[in-house]
């Protein structure tokens, strides 16, 4: 038996890189995702018919975390087309670097808007359904930027920090709610954000990594799947670093 088979999971950034490894792990192990994403309606498409292709069953679902109404509205159509959201995955996120004194005020916005005011609006949305099923998980996905100094990224490093100190205090509440909500920290991964930055400062980074290499989408994502499992049954609470020892 698959470990979601039938279940329904909303991923947010879900049409590319790590958010696109998570739902192709979902859909491997049987789920309907829902396929989050703000503006990339053909990769979200594309990562829907490969979550088909996985095993599961999905359908791209567009709508801002930012927008707090738009985020209400998506998943109320989830609830009405399927009933219940089993998992929410919220791996929307966006950096603007920039060193703090050059740092302007709309890039402090904007990111923090994103990376943790929009984890506290889908969480809002879903959070009222799963108390009253009394069954749910909710999977953060955070940064190592949230655990220690990182220059050049203050307002990210703020926002993953703050998502970390939410996921503990939402677990605490919830759990006697029958939900349980978790997060997992990924170090530098060989997709995403880090192909967009300086390779010098990738290398340099890279040569800090204990494993000597930089992280998969696909190891992250079996992660969150083990989180949102009922394997981790008896976990609440955590930030499962995955970072081959970076931060050690």
């Amino acid at each position: 038996m698959k470990r979601f088979q039938d279940r329904t999971v909303v991923i947010t950034g879900a049409s590319r890189g790590l958010g696109q490894a998570i739902a192709l792990g979902f859909g491997a192990e049987g789920a309907h995702v829902y396929v989050g994403h703000r503006t990339r309606q053909s990769d979200a498409e594309a990562t829907a018919e490969a979550i088909r292709e996985a095993g599961g069953s999905g359908a791209p679902l567009q709508f801002d975390v930012r927008d707090r109404k738009a985020v209400e509205a998506a998943f109320g159509r989830v609830i009405a087309e399927r009933g219940a959201i089993d998992v929410l995955v919220n791996n929307a996120a966006l950096s603007r670097d920039t060193f703090f004194p050059m740092m302007s005020a709309e890039a402090w916005d904007d990111v923090l808007a994103t990376n943790l005011s929009g984890v506290f609006h889908c969480c809002r949305a879903v959070v009222r359904h799963m108390v009253s099923r009394g069954a749910g998980a909710i999977v953060n996905v955070g940064s190592v930027a949230g655990l220690h100094a990182s220059p050049g990224q203050a307002n990210y490093a703020a926002s993953k920090g703050g998502l970390l100190a939410l996921t503990r205090t939402l677990a605490a509440e919830l759990a006697p709610r029958g939900i349980r909500v978790n997060a997992v920290v990924p170090g530098l991964l060989a997709t995403g954000m880090v192909v967009r930055m300086d390779r010098r400062i990738v290398e340099r980074k890279r040569k800090m990594i204990p494993l000597g290499r930089l992280g998969t989408a696909e190891e992250v994502s079996q992660a969150v799947l083990f989180l949102a499992s009922d394997q981790a049954g008896y976990v609440i609470g955590q930030a499962l670093v995955v970072d081959g020892g970076l931060t050690l």
